[in-house]
C-alpha cells in the first residue's frame, strides 16, 4: 500500500485532515456509524463514488485504525466494515460539521441525491437522553440510537425493537429541521411532527 498523504506541518488540525481530509472519507464514517455495513450496501448509499475510490478509502481507514473488515459468520458469510473506537469518536467532529454546514443545504436540487437515514444526525442533534426512536419520512423509515455509547447511533428501516418514540413527518418538515430554520421542538408544537411512544424522548418532545 502506497504511504499516506501528509501535509507534513505540526498541527493536530493537519494531522487529523492527513487521516480524513480525502474526498469521501467522512461520509464513509457517516455510513458506519449505522453499525457493520458491507461494501455493496457502502456503494449503493454514497452515490457518486466510484468503485476504485471507495475501496482505496476503506483500505486506507484501516490502515489508519479507523475502520475494520471482517468476515460474518455463517449464515451471512459476508464481510463487513465497521468502524473502531477512533472512528467512532469522529461522531461529534461530523455533527460540528453538520451543524456548520446548515446554511448551505437550501432547497433541495434536482441533481441531489438523498436518503431517509441522512436525517439521522441532524435529528440525533436535536434530540436530548437515552433510547431508541424510529422516525418516518416519505423517504423511508430509520431508527435513532440515543446515547448509544460504543454501538451504532442509528440504523435504516424500522426499529429492531420496541420503540421509546416514533416520529412522522414530511419531506419538508425535515428538511427545515436539517437547515436549521425549524426546531424539533417547534415543529412538534406547530403539529408538523407527530410523536407517539411512552419513553422519555416521547414525553420530552410533547413536553416541551
Amino acid at each position: 500500500m502506497p504511504p499516506r498523504r501528509s501535509y507534513d506541518q505540526y498541527c493536530s488540525a493537519a494531522r487529523a485532515l492527513d487521516l480524513v481530509g480525502d474526498r469521501w472519507t467522512l461520509l464513509i464514517v457517516r455510513e458506519l456509524l449505522a453499525g457493520p455495513r458491507r461494501y455493496t450496501d457502502l456503494h449503493a448509499d454514497l452515490p457518486g463514488v466510484s468503485t476504485d475510490v471507495l475501496a482505496s478509502r476503506l483500505k486506507d481507514m484501516e490502515r489508519d485504525g479507523l475502520a475494520t473488515r471482517r468476515r460474518l459468520p455463517p449464515p451471512g458469510a459476508a464481510y463487513v466494515y465497521e468502524l473502531t473506537g477512533r472512528g467512532r469518536a469522529l461522531l461529534p467532529v461530523l455533527q460540528a460539521l453538520g451543524s456548520w454546514g446548515e446554511g448551505e443545504l437550501g432547497e433541495r436540487r434536482p441533481t441531489d441525491a438523498v436518503r431517509a437515514h441522512w436525517f439521522a444526525l441532524p435529528l440525533l442533534r436535536a434530540l436530548d437522553g437515552e433510547g431508541l426512536v424510529e422516525v418516518s419520512l416519505e423517504e423511508g423509515e430509520f431508527h435513532l440510537h440515543l446515547g448509544a455509547g460504543d454501538g451504532p447511533v442509528y440504523g435504516d428501516g424500522p426499529a429492531p425493537g420496541e420503540v421509546d418514540a416514533r416520529l412522522v413527518m414530511d419531506a419538508a418538515t425535515c428538511e427545515a429541521i436539517a437547515r436549521g430554520e425549524t426546531p424539533l421542538r417547534q415543529a412538534v408544537r406547530d403539529g408538523r411532527v407527530r410523536v407517539t411512544g411512552d419513553g422519555p424522548p416521547a414525553k420530552a418532545l410533547r413536553e416541551a
